[in-house]
């Protein structure tokens, strides 16, 4: 299964859709199986816009003042056996994994902890957990408006490979963001 991350979308803002920095976002969107949004979406009709693609779930975030059924404060999920918890507020995401756990999920563990807001990318395998922010899209690490990044979870039984990677390279305006990737086998081997 195929895992699509996005995080801090911040739309409608010097944008009005993710289409206006061109097609890669919707191209990547396009391939996976479910959208994971960690957050700070902003307006519905960005969500709409994911759901054209595939089923979307969502954090809520704390510029998301509106409703959505899609939106929880915390998201849990079940993938393939493999426990997925989502939520907007991680920092500092270098607290001890305990800590993030009890934050987030009040104490139960999971295998998966996604994680936005900073809108710089993280992914690491930490305690027996993967830790994972996929940044930001359109605006990495609180840059002007540009293409940033997205995230990959890959699941196939007890195997996952997960990836933060840039979406591209806007003329004139460097992606700050560093490519990032891990894999690891249920019984916790990377």
């Amino acid at each position: 299964m195929r895992i699509g991350l996005i995080s801090d979308t911040h739309l409608p803002s010097l944008l009005r859709d993710l289409d206006e920095l061109g097609p890669e976002i919707g191209e990547f969107l396009a391939t996976v199986d479910v959208i994971l949004h960690g957050g700070d979406v902003t307006a519905p009709a960005v969500l709409d816009w994911c759901a054209q693609f595939t089923d979307v779930l969502v954090a809520r975030g704390n510029n998301d003042v509106f409703f959505d059924p899609r939106m929880a404060p915390v998201q849990r999920i079940d993938i393939e056996g493999w426990r997925i918890a989502m939520t907007h507020e991680l920092r500092p995401e270098s607290r001890p994994m305990s800590d993030l756990l009890r934050s987030s999920t009040g104490g139960d563990h999971v295998d998966i902890l996604i994680g936005g807001d900073t809108h710089v990318e993280r992914l690491e395998y930490r305690d027996g957990v993967v830790l994972v922010n996929s940044g930001s899209p359109i605006l990495p690490h609180h840059k002007s408006t540009r293409l940033g990044t997205l995230g990959l979870l890959e699941i196939e039984g007890s195997s996952l490979r997960a990836s933060v990677f840039k979406v591209g390279e806007t003329e004139g305006l460097p992606n700050p963001a560093t490519d990032l990737s891990l894999e690891i086998e249920r019984n916790g081997t990377h």
